[in-house]
C-alpha cells in the first residue's frame, strides 16, 4: 500500500545563500516532523563538521546553525506516493515550486542536491541551463554506502559560497 506524503515547508530566509535540496522526507523525518531525522542519516554530522560547530541532537539548535551559516533546506518533491523511505519507491510525484522560491530569495547563490533523485528532479524543474550553479552531492542517506569521509570531502564545495 502506497501512502501519499508531503514535504515540509522550506527553511529559508532573506539571508540564505545556499539552498540544499533533498527528494522528500523519509519515514523517520515524517514521524518526527524534522528534516533528516533518521539517526543514520549523515546530513547534520556533515553540516556541523563543515562549519566546525559542536554537534547537537537538538533540532532547534540544528536549525540555528543552518541560519547562522546562511543555509536553506527544502525538497524537490512537494508530494508523492511512497511505501517506506526509498526514493526508488516514489510514485505519482508532484514538484515543489523551486523556481519561484529562488525568485523570492535572490540572495541564494548556489543550489546543492543531496543525492541523485533531487538532482534529476531539479533538472526537470529548472532545466539544464539555469542561471545558478547546481551541484550534485552524494546522498547523506544511510542507503548511500559511501564512507562518511568521502561524503564530507565532496560536501566541502559548499564552503566556496
Amino acid at each position: 500500500m502506497q501512502n501519499r506524503i508531503s514535504s515540509f515547508p522550506p527553511f529559508i530566509d532573506d539571508q540564505s545563500k545556499i539552498l540544499i535540496l533533498g527528494s522528500i522526507p523519509g519515514a523517520k523525518s515524517l514521524e518526527k516532523q524534522q528534516y533528516y531525522a533518521h539517526p543514520q542519516n549523515k546530513f547534520w554530522k556533515i553540516i556541523f563538521e563543515l562549519f566546525n560547530e559542536e554537534f547537537t541532537e537538538n533540532y532547534a539548535e540544528r536549525i540555528i546553525v543552518l541560519k547562522k551559516h546562511h543555509i536553506a533546506i527544502w525538497d524537490v518533491i512537494d508530494s508523492c506516493e511512497r511505501k517506506g523511505s526509498l526514493d526508488s519507491e516514489i510514485k505519482n510525484e508532484e514538484a515543489n515550486q523551486i523556481g519561484e522560491l529562488l525568485e523570492r530569495y535572490p540572495n541564494v547563490k548556489a543550489v546543492f542536491c543531496n543525492g541523485g533523485k533531487s538532482y534529476k528532479n531539479l533538472q526537470k524543474i529548472l532545466g539544464k541551463n539555469y542561471k545558478l550553479p547546481i551541484y550534485l552531492l552524494p546522498s547523506t542517506s544511510p542507503l548511500h554506502t559511501v564512507s562518511f569521509e568521502k561524503k564530507l570531502e565532496e560536501w566541502k564545495v559548499i564552503l566556496n559560497f
